[in-house]
């Protein structure tokens, strides 16, 4: 059973730092495409950045410069570190995987594209 424990959201000030992670257990998939979402009220789920399992990623065009994914694969932990954060960061955020990405990323950011989910965490940007 592919499991999802996301942490480290919280409120944080604008132009302040946060890191979330991400703890997958239970993928015993050889490829996938992990990734990071956010939802603010009243908005689509959207794709905030992406890794597959060679490392390559893909980044929301709003959130380039300033936020950066990782993976530990010895912890088995996926990280975005945001940076420069702006009160339209704010929303709910979620990791989430898919074991079968297409090749290419341009889906990568695509919510329908993935079908593990975790259960997702606040972050608060105040101005």
């Amino acid at each position: 059973q592919v499991q999802l424990v996301e942490s480290g959201g919280g409120s944080v000030q604008s132009g302040g730092s946060l890191r979330l992670s991400c703890v997958v257990s239970g993928y015993t998939y050889s490829t996938y495409c992990l990734g990071w979402f956010r939802q603010a009220p009243g908005e689509e789920r959207e794709g905030v950045a992406a890794v597959d399992t060679d490392g390559r990623t893909r980044y929301a065009d709003s959130v380039k410069g300033r936020f950066t994914i990782s993976q530990d694969n010895a912890k088995n932990t996926l990280y975005l570190q945001m940076n420069s954060l702006k009160p339209e960061d704010t929303a709910m955020y979620y990791c989430a995987a898919d074991p079968s990405p297409e090749q290419t990323g341009g889906r990568w950011l695509l919510p329908d594209e993935y079908i593990y989910w975790g259960q997702g965490m606040q972050v608060t940007v105040s101005s």
